[in-house]
């Protein structure tokens, strides 16, 4: 279950509680004087599939040797070695 900040807009008090979608859309209509707090964004994906940055040089060397050693003559190896 995801965990959800709201805040009261009579006291400006912030505080989380974890729910189901479900259970946070019934509480909110419930208490009309509580919103959800939006803290972060986020998390989208991968940051090395993302291309944010690259692999350790050891998880490289791995790759390599995989990419190396499975070589087709029919297919081309789609291993991205960085």
């Amino acid at each position: 279950m995801p965990l959800y900040s709201f805040r009261n807009t009579k006291t400006e008090e912030i505080f989380e509680d974890m729910m189901s979608i479900s259970a946070k859309e019934t509480f909110l209509a419930e208490n009309p004087h509580i919103v959800q707090e939006y803290t972060s964004a986020p998390a989208i994906g991968d940051s090395v599939r993302l291309g944010l940055r690259k692999p350790d040089a050891g998880f490289r060397d791995l790759l390599k040797t995989i990419k190396k050693n499975t070589k087709s003559y029919r297919h081309k190896n789609g291993i991205n070695t960085f």
